[in-house]
């Protein structure tokens, strides 16, 4: 059926309207299907028709008015809605340049319809694409959008328009449908009056928020089409938030500094009007600001195709001079940058290098060793981007008072002198630039400094990789069996944690491992290579035939190979052979014959030998079999006859190291050195002496005939008359006996006791000298005390020579040392000695009883007393004697020398005053731990050692410890619960930082336990089982606060002591609570408690460095004493009106100090308090945070008496509390029933630390004794102390 060229149809508005040929009316009554049919015939005729046919268009004017009804527009049908998309795009073509629409509401509807079928471009694959597609290319060719302009909610079609088209964008689209999206996004840009901040952030934000790359590409291109257009919006959007500091303009105001590198990025012309802004805020008074701009522009400056720093010169030197700001982050985040500037843009040298001279002398550690780290980064990748002033910084930090930025310094060099010098990467004149490496890093390896052994620990961790290869080849040879490879496999092990990455290297190691059990040739190889005789050049061979052997030449990169290689340069004597040794001795020769150079070299000819035979000493251990030469030893033995002591010891220590073939090899060397063995071991300095024994007993076959014809004529001239010339005879004999006890052990019997300890250790021939201090350095000791330091030594070395208790003297000897420290030091108690003397004694007898207990035999018998006694060391009132004591403890327990018990005793410094000494107990804590722990994972046979290894077990230990602190004398008091609780938690915070295997309920369950059992020190003493008691329940109460996780069920039951708790009795049953529910509360809440002596435990100290003091004159009674250095708030400064009592002066060798001894203005009596005689509170005050007053600077540690006339009106209760220190002696019959009553509890050990004590720059510094309380018991005569050591 034919139908008639148009068909008219009345309208809703009575317009009649017309439809192409064939196509019917259409309403809502038909199906989708056919209105999708209908339609896609009038897109047809709209697609066909073009502007000029203006019949037509009149024709159709109802129709595309009918189209942008509210049927289509709303339609639910998405072919539908494409379709009436695609005909109204055609429509606004046709009608171009006037819309048919007149109405703005509805040109916004078919602005925001047509707009939201855009989403289905996002679909590539649909079938209706290619009608989304020409949608698309028919809105941008037109640039229909453009009509909006005239509508005054325009933006939100075009804010609607950019975000739908930067959603769809995806990698499926080709390059037109971005250019047709790029056409009409710009048309609007660059066509209307401007672009508003919300439009302006549906461009911006794809640039942050990259979570689509297409999107962000897309933006990027817009951003460079329309950069004129959009620059002034984006400079307004900066200027509002930089500078306005108006962040509400945009949800993107927070990314700002990420917006401007991007569009930095994009194209430098965006920012403009951007770049003076950020000068702006580069000087801005907020730290953080000027942080994230300075962050910002490293970006912009540094990157690689930047020229910002020549367009932008005063931008440039605005930010060169961050790297001088006061913000530690700021100068930090600059050095950082200038790495990447150096290699990036080299022309910018000059500017930086001023720079990072002022940094590198930065007083932030890690600001100079970041400007090492970036010099020798920019190095490594091209040398010419760094200048010989730049490698000069380097070579200074060298030289830096810390060890990190030395090491970094020092590696860096090293590793620019390998890439350019050894493996000569970059020619001669780059190696000729560095060659001045070699020599500054030899000379800085050998610094006379703890931290720089790195020499030294490099030539000993070749050493021990050498001998866990040379064991691995012996397993080698051995037949294969199940135990032979389980050895195997820990060495193995052990090889591979000494290489770079344990973990990678492990797989390496192995596989090497089957390489040479497959390979006889590789093994003999590697055997040459690790053999004593092999020189520098035979290494250079074996290693370079074993990488041929394992490289693969299809393989460019091969890990394992570099593995290897890495093994084989860590084991091969590189550096060291017989033919380096002669050299090293001809060039002391010719220091000790005043040929060589050395004054040239800064340094004058006996500090050269001294260094050079340092060097040499730290070889012998390392590399013995490269000194076996005449020429070697004659040298050697001209340095034992020069006057050098320092020369002399280090020269026998290395004939003691090497000297194992001499007897059989060099005969003539052999009888030339036995004399002066001989004479250094009887008048030689100590160290000499001892060095000496110990060269004869490793050197000679008949070392029993040489050690007698030194031990006899010694021990017969023992003078003790003469103490000086003591010293050394001690030594040697002590050594000797230690060395050789079968021979020698029953002679020095009677020697110790006629002589050591009746003569010398019990009598006191000189007087002391009586100065207030505590400590004295080593050349002002008397040389009495440093004979009976010895004579303790000797004792000690005497007992580990023997290595059993058959005769008591063990025993006999441990009551000595518990008298020295229960005396304090004075033996005697002639009150002859002075007090650093008596500091050097007691840290002597607390040292000998922890070097005894090294030794089982004798571990067993020190009582749980002595035990307690040695402890209190770590406390005692001189701060030296604490700081030693605790490096000795230390060193014992890291190496597993000590029983596990006494790594309690670092519990107790919770109790030092020193911040400094209490930091240090904690490192040694962690690494006692870490170092235990470690141990039973890699040794699985220690599990049947876990009582003496497991770290956990040492709560049993601490608690009991504490519960036997002379501190610890009310069980109910809250302060002295206090510091219990201090003490606990100072090693559980330690041991809980890590819930290994449950370990907070094991621990939980052990101070369970001990509430089951009794004091095996004290079984039947209620009030010693009491305090147990207590000590457990405050450890519960600790464990429970701080984890929530000790209430799980224990993994295994803990064994506990018998040498400190009985066994649990059956029928008893312990379940009461030892401190109640308020004393819980305040131990865990801190309420502050009244300050005393130890006040400012476990709180730091309110200035590093000396504390100021005031100089005060007797007729100043009154007057402000002391005054806090720093207070916390409301307590700045706190002044303390008292009464001067009286005036001493210690004699410290920089500022004679006048210490001033007060009382209280007003005195009340004080109920379980100590009041300190240079210490009050101002009005009693308890308040929390608020410190004691300032110790006077210089004045730790000295003795200030308190006149009777304090104690008297303080009352009895002043004395109640004894101090720490040694028991109360036996009172004579006269003291009345009161003194008796107060002085009733006995309390053992060491008089503790004076308060505010700060740390002394060294063991020489000046101390001076803390206050203590007047002693109203008169001391027993010495005469009436007996001591036997043959019981």
């Amino acid at each position: 059926m034919d139908f008639p060229a148009t068909q008219p149809k009345p309208a809703a508005d009575g317009k009649i309207i017309y439809y192409p040929p064939g196509v019917k009316e259409i309403t809502d009554k038909i199906t989708n299907d056919e209105v999708v049919k209908r339609l896609k015939m009038v897109v047809k005729t709209f697609m066909d028709m073009d502007q000029d046919s203006e019949d037509e268009k009149q024709q159709y004017l109802p129709l595309a008015l009918h189209l942008a009804s509210e049927f289509f527009l709303r339609n639910p049908n998405k072919d539908v809605r494409l379709l009436v998309a695609c005909c109204l795009a055609d429509i606004f073509r046709i009608y171009a340049p006037e819309a048919p629409y007149t109405s703005h509401d509805k040109l916004k509807d078919i602005f925001l319809f047509i707009t939201r079928q855009l989403k289905g471009l996002e679909d590539t694959k649909s079938p209706q694409f290619n009608r989304y597609f020409y949608l698309l290319e028919n809105l941008a060719w037109v640039k229909s959008y453009n009509i909006c302009f005239e509508l005054e909610d325009c933006n939100e079609i075009f804010i609607q328009l950019f975000r739908t088209l930067f959603s769809v964008i995806n990698n499926s689209h080709n390059q037109k449908v971005q250019m047709h999206m790029l056409d009409l996004m710009s048309s609007i840009i660059m066509e209307g009056d401007g672009v508003t901040q919300e439009l302006l952030d549906s461009i911006l934000i794809n640039l942050i928020i990259n979570l689509n790359k297409q999107a962000f590409d897309l933006a990027k291109v817009l951003l460079k089409r329309t950069v004129q257009t959009i620059e002034p919006c984006i400079a307004n959007f900066f200027n509002q938030v930089l500078v306005l500091g108006k962040s509400s303009v945009s949800d993107l105001s927070e990314h700002v500094f990420d917006l401007i590198q991007e569009l930095f990025a994009i194209d430098p012309h965006l920012l403009l009007s951007v770049m003076p802004q950020l000068e702006f805020k580069l000087k801005s008074n907020d730290g953080e600001e000027r942080l994230a701009v300075v962050r910002l522009l490293a970006k912009l400056f540094g990157s690689k195709d930047s020229d910002l720093a020549t367009q932008n010169r005063p931008l440039w030197q605005c930010f060169l001079g961050r790297f001088n700001d006061i913000h530690v982050p700021v100068r930090l985040e600059s050095v950082k940058f200038a790495s990447h500037c150096l290699m990036n843009h080299p022309d910018l040298a000059k500017d930086l290098t001023e720079y990072l001279k002022v940094r590198s002398h930065d007083p932030e550690e890690a600001i100079r060793h970041d400007v090492i780290v970036t010099i020798i980064t920019a190095g490594k990748r091209d040398l010419s981007l760094v200048n010989d002033q730049l490698l000069g910084f380097v070579r200074e930090r060298t030289l830096d008072k810390r060890w990190r930025v030395r090491k970094e310094a020092m590696m860096g060099l090293a590793q620019l002198y390998k890439k350019y010098c050894l493996h000569a990467e970059a020619g001669k004149d780059a190696a000729e630039k560095v060659s001045w490496i070699k020599d500054k890093l030899l000379h800085i390896y050998y610094q006379n400094s703890i931290d720089d052994k790195a020499l030294n620990e490099m030539w000993k961790c070749q050493n021990m990789l050498r001998s866990h290869v040379r064991e691995l080849l012996d397993l080698h040879k051995q037949p294969t069996s199940e135990a032979n490879s389980a050895a195997m496999f820990g060495k193995l092990m052990t090889i591979a944690k000494n290489l770079p990455d344990p973990g990678k290297a492990q797989d390496f190691v192995k596989k090497f491992n089957q390489v040479l059990g497959d390979d006889e040739k590789l093994r003999s190889q590697l055997e040459l290579l690790i053999s004593p005789t092999c020189s520098c050049k035979q290494a250079d061979v074996c290693v370079r035939e074993i990488a041929r052997k394992l490289a693969n030449p299809k393989q460019p990169t091969n890990p394992f190979l570099e593995m290897v290689k890495f093994l084989l340069e860590r084991i091969a004597p590189v550096h060291i052979d017989s033919e380096a040794i002669s050299a090293l001795v001809k060039l002391m020769n010719k220091s000790i014959e005043g040929t060589a150079d050395d004054e040239e070299e800064g340094v004058s000819p006996d500090t050269a030998i001294r260094a050079g035979l340092e060097l040499l000493k730290v070889l012998s251990f390392t590399h013995p079999t490269s000194f076996h030469s005449a020429e070697t030893y004659e040298s050697l033995l001209q340095c034992l006859r020069m006057e050098d002591d320092k020369v002399a010891e280090a020269a026998i220590q290395i004939f003691r190291n090497t000297g194992h073939k001499i007897e059989t090899d060099l005969p003539q060397i052999r009888s030339t050195l036995i004399p002066i063995l001989h004479q250094k071991a009887k008048r030689g300095t100590p160290h000499q002496a001892k060095q000496a024994v110990h060269c004869i007993h490793a050197v000679f076959s008949n070392k029993e005939v040489q050690l007698a014809q030194i031990f006899e004529p010694l021990s017969r001239s023992l003078n003790a008359d003469v103490p000086e010339q003591l010293i050394t005879p001690l030594v040697s004999l002590g050594h000797i006996s230690m060395l050789a006890p079968d021979q020698f052990a029953s002679p020095m019997k009677s020697v110790v006791a006629n002589f050591i300890v009746k003569d010398l250790l019990m009598n006191d021939r000189s007087t002391g000298e009586k100065n207030g201090k505590l400590w004295s350095p080593d050349e002002e000791v008397s040389p009495e005390v440093l004979a009976k330091v010895q004579a303790i030594k000797l004792l000690v070395r005497w007992l580990l020579g023997m290595k059993n208790n058959q005769s008591k003297s063990a025993n006999s000897t441990l009551r000595l040392l518990s008298a020295m420290l229960v005396s304090e030091g004075d033996l005697t108690e002639q009150k002859r000695i002075s007090k650093s003397d008596m500091s050097r004694l007691r840290l002597a007898a607390g040292s000998a009883i922890m070097k005894l207990a090294q030794e089982p035999c004798y571990h067993e018998i020190i009582t749980p007393e002595q035990f307690q006694l040695c402890a209190l060391v770590i406390n005692d009132e001189c701060y030296q004697v604490r700081q030693i004591f605790a490096q000795k403890l230390h060193k014992a327990l890291v190496k597993l020398l000590l029983p596990l018990e006494y790594m309690a005793i670092f519990a107790l410094c919770a109790k030092d005053p020193v911040k400094e000494r209490r930091a240090h107990a904690r490192q040694c804590l962690l690494k006692n731990i870490s170092i235990r722990r470690e141990y039973i994972k890699q040794n699985p046979m220690a599990n049947e050692k876990l009582l003496s290894l497991l770290p956990e077990y040492v709560v049993p230990y601490m608690i009991h410890l504490l519960a036997h602190d002379p501190d610890f004398t009310k069980p109910q008091d809250v302060d002295q619960l206090r510091d219990v609780k201090e003490c606990l938690w100072f090693m559980l915070e330690v041991l809980m930082t890590k819930n290994e295997n449950n370990s907070h309920a094991f621990m939980k369950k052990m101070s369970e336990n001990i509430k089951l059992t009794r004091d095996a020190q004290s079984p039947d003493e209620p009030k010693a089982n009491e305090k147990l008691y207590t000590v457990c329940d405050v450890a519960l109460c600790v464990i429970n606060s701080k984890s929530a996780l000790c209430n799980a069920d224990s993994p295994k039951d803990p064994v506990l002591p018998t040498k400190f708790f009985t066994q649990p009795e059956k029928d008893f049953c312990n379940d009461r609570n030892y401190i109640s529910e308020e004393t819980r509360v305040l131990l865990l809440t801190g309420k502050p408690k009244p300050t005393g002596v130890l006040g400012t435990v476990n709180k730091p100290l309110s200035a590093t460095g000396r504390r100021p003091y005031i100089r005060t004159t007797g007729s100043e009674t009154g007057s402000s004493v002391n005054s806090e250095l720093s207070s916390s708030a409301g307590n700045r400064s706190r002044e303390q009106s008292s009464d001067i009592s009286e005036t001493g002066v210690s004699e410290n060798d920089e500022n004679p100090v006048r210490i001033i001894s007060v009382t209280p203005a007003k005195t009340e009596p004080v109920k379980n308090k100590e009041m300190n005689s240079d210490q009050t509170t101002q009005g009693n005050s308890t308040e929390r945070g608020k410190k004691r007053t300032a110790t006077a600077s210089g004045t730790e540690n000295i003795h200030q008496k308190t006149e009777e006339k304090s104690v008297e009106e303080t009352g009895p209760s002043l004395a109640a509390k004894t101090r720490r220190g040694r028991p109360t002696k036996p009172e004579p019959q006269g003291t009345t029933a009161k003194n008796e009553e107060t002085n009733k509890p006995p309390v053992r050990g060491r008089k503790r630390a004076a308060a505010n004590q700060e740390s002394p720059g060294s063991l020489e510094a000046g101390n001076a004794k803390a206050p203590k309380q007047q002693d109203t018991a008169k001391k027993p005569a010495a005469a009436q102390r007996q001591i036997d050591l043959q019981r």
